[in-house]
């Protein structure tokens, strides 16, 4: 028999970042200059790939590399993937890149002036369980100075994308910390309008992710849709 959905809820108006950011450098050359067409999609968009844990290897412990571990404070991240009813999103991919804890990417074109973890990645793959949870263990990420406008440096981010049943299903966002003084002067963080929308992009710290003696807990949720959307990419 059919399933009985609830209608679907768009995003919330001005709640998702620009295309064309003027404070973001960058957005000038890679934003779309003329009106999107509709493609239909065919059954390759919607179908496939099938991301599953059996094809994709998940490592969801980032803060080890070949048994040694990584320099900087170790931290647990763990959340859900949820619908715009909060009903869950199993089995979703996520993957995972970051800077290592003195704000360098393990990237040959990164040229920051910080040292190279030689047992540190960057990178990362998990998958959401039945009931929409995902969790894994991280370094947490230094600054960095990203040459945007003067005195330019971003705040301590992870990056995540999200894949669903298909190519054409994939959010990409970022996840910063609570009390970060340089969310304040960030470009990136402020091209998503309205406090609200940007405070969904900050992680909670939470005492009962953390693991006593060993890592401090962080949690980040994802609302794939509606109004309480997280905030992602869009161009």
């Amino acid at each position: 028999m059919p399933t009985e959905t609830a209608p679907f809820r768009p995003i919330e108006a001005g709640s998702q970042p620009a295309n064309d950011t003027p404070s973001y450098g960058s957005t000038h050359l890679r934003h779309p200059t003329r009106l999107a067409l509709r493609i239909p999609q065919t059954v390759t968009e919607t179908t496939g790939p099938r991301f599953t844990p059996a094809r994709f290897s998940s490592t969801p412990d980032l803060s080890m590399t070949n048994g040694k571990q990584a320099l900087g404070e170790r931290i647990i991240v763990r959340g859900r993937v949820a619908d715009e009813d909060n009903r869950p999103v199993p089995h979703t991919m996520i993957e995972i890149w970051q800077a290592n804890a003195a704000g360098r990417y393990d990237h040959p074109d990164d040229r920051h002036d910080a040292p190279v973890d030689p047992h540190f990645r960057g990178g990362g793959r998990v998958f959401s369980d039945a009931d929409g949870w995902y969790q894994f263990v991280t370094i947490k990420p230094g600054a960095y100075p990203w040459h945007n406008h003067r005195n330019a440096w971003r705040p301590n981010h992870i990056h995540y994308s999200l894949f669903g049943t298909g190519f054409g299903q994939r959010i990409i966002t970022q996840m910063y910390f609570p009390g970060d003084p340089l969310l304040a002067l960030d470009p990136i963080y402020h091209s998503v309008p309205g406090q609200a929308a940007r405070e969904r992009l900050i992680a909670a710290f939470d005492i009962d992710i953390t693991a006593p003696d060993w890592a401090l807990g962080y949690r980040f949720d994802f609302i794939l849709r509606g109004r309480n959307a997280t905030p992602t990419e869009q161009g």
